[in-house]
């Protein structure tokens, strides 16, 4: 049921540590992988740190936020690993330009700033890789298309507040492509990561001496298993949503891998 051999997973922004994580559990369990990101060092060490199967894993260079980019790397994957079966976009990020840091209001960000967040979360992380590779799948009547959303999606955090609007489109995003691609054998859901340190956060949640920030602790108050998440924790959800007999009828879906965070109140 949850075999993925034979299909062909495209991950953009698997070069991260969450898409690295997602791209190696869709790899483990039988998919063909296109890692497409922009640094090749790190797609090469997920590769490397890969079990060997007969499907293969190669990363593609390619910049989720250029249409042009993306058609490129989209023709050389169909050359060289086959119709796109599986699309995970995981590109994006927050940026210290539009975090709310001490000091600072909602009214000094930039508006330059705000369209760069929302390129790379919502443009880049969701529209235009559904664009370039959705619809070649919509025209082949298969294929599961997974989303990568955030919990600030649902529930604004503090400081963050430009990350989690654009998160909110993806969202909003993924449900209508559900609807509108339904009746073409294309399955649209998303993937909402809890709280999992990265790159990208890890100066949020940890002090220079390793212990948690108070933000981490707040964090760690809000979610019922008292931990942060694991990036292999995110394969499980991943494969499911993929497997085309395991999540046959799951389309417009958000699927929640949090430790509990969304469902705490007070």
């Amino acid at each position: 049921m949850f075999n993925l051999k034979g299909e062909v997973a495209v991950v953009i922004g698997g070069t991260g540590a969450l898409g690295g994580a997602i791209a190696r559990a869709l790899h483990q369990a039988g998919a063909s992988v296109a890692i497409v990101g922009r640094d090749e060092k790190k797609a090469n060490v997920i590769i490397e740190n890969s079990e060997r199967h007969e499907n293969r894993m190669q990363f593609f260079a390619a910049n989720a936020t250029s249409e042009e980019e993306l058609r490129a790397a989209h023709e050389r994957i169909e050359k060289e690993l086959g119709a796109t079966t599986i699309l995970v976009n995981a590109a994006g990020g927050n940026q210290p330009e539009v975090t709310l840091t001490e000091g600072k209001t909602f009214d000094q960000i930039k508006l330059s700033d705000w369209k760069h967040n929302f390129d790379l979360n919502l443009i880049g992380g969701a529209l235009l890789p559904c664009q370039v590779f959705g619809m070649a799948m919509v025209q082949r009547q298969k294929g599961s298309i997974i989303n990568i959303a955030s919990v600030s999606a649902h529930l604004p955090l503090s400081r963050v507040v430009a990350y989690s609007s654009a998160k909110a489109a993806v969202l909003n995003l993924t449900q209508f492509l559900a609807r509108e691609w339904a009746s073409h054998g294309v399955r649209v859901n998303s993937l909402t990561p809890g709280f999992f340190p990265a790159d990208q956060n890890r100066k949020l949640l940890f002090k220079e001496d390793g212990g948690p920030t108070e933000r981490a602790a707040s964090i760690l108050g809000h979610t019922p298993m008292k931990r942060f998440g694991e990036a292999g924790e995110l394969g499980g959800a991943a494969v499911f949503l993929a497997s085309s007999r395991a999540s046959s009828f799951v389309t417009g879906i958000d699927l929640r891998v949090d430790g509990g965070f969304l469902s705490q109140t007070i």
